[in-house]
């Protein structure tokens, strides 16, 4: 059902946002930061995906899911390759420097370091599958992935991690999903993250739109400016 049929008759866009932007902006930000390892990114990517879904309003709100359209612009900045500077070391290198940001017990930094070694691929399968808890199908969809290469991922996501997490290690392949899922809710939620208020997400929205509206004009202007010159050349 789409946000705006949840609400009363009456309500307004802004409130229909509100509503999304007030009720998951920081559960959204806890996964966005099991999948990059990175404060910062993590509020950069929910902020600038619910930007968008403003400024795509009320098309966002007519989704089936409009949470998860949020997530799954979050994400797809989270994982955007101009983060593959920060890892120009290497893999564990890499992890090993961004666990340190992390102010958890070590275990959790543990995990947040063996998290972070695995393959993109992996690691946005498992969140999504094992964190976010959303269902094969599901997590195979939003990764853009058969079902098959999906769970085949899963499954060596946390084979990988059970070799640095010896609570993993100690339980059995098969009981490994809930386990994980356990200690990755416990990671997430240890972190404190305050949201934007939604007005000031919502206002920032409009700025861009119109920057960006304006900077187009401009580009239209002398563009035509430019072939007029031309023209007039010959």
């Amino acid at each position: 059902m789409s946000l705006l049929l949840s609400l009363s008759p009456d309500a307004t866009p802004a409130e229909a946002f509100d509503k999304l932007h007030s009720r998951h902006a920081v559960p959204l930000t806890r996964q966005v930061f099991l999948l990059c390892g990175r404060r910062r990114t993590a509020e950069r990517a929910v902020n600038r995906a619910f930007r968008l879904a403003w400024e795509r309003w009320p098309e966002v709100a007519r989704d089936s899911d409009p949470v998860g359209w949020v997530r799954w612009t979050a994400f797809e900045y989270a994982l955007s390759p101009w983060l593959a500077a920060l890892r120009w070391r290497g893999p564990r290198a890499w992890a090993r420097a961004t666990a340190k940001a992390h102010p958890g017990p070590p275990k959790d930094r543990a995990l947040l370091e063996a998290l972070l070694s695995l393959p993109p691929c992996y690691r946005h399968a498992v969140v999504l599958h094992d964190a976010v808890g959303l269902d094969l199908p599901e997590t195979a969809a939003e990764v853009e992935a058969s079902t098959a290469a999906t769970a085949g991922r899963i499954v060596r996501a946390r084979d990988a991690l059970a070799r640095w997490v010896p609570r993993l290690a100690e339980t059995s392949p098969a009981e490994r999903g809930a386990v994980l899922r356990e200690l990755l809710c416990e990671l997430a939620g240890a972190q404190r993250f305050g949201a934007r208020a939604a007005g000031s997400v919502r206002l920032a929205s409009e700025r861009a739109t119109r920057r960006w509206n304006e900077a187009s004009a401009t580009l239209v202007v002398l563009v035509t400016a430019l072939i007029t010159l031309a023209l007039l050349a010959d």
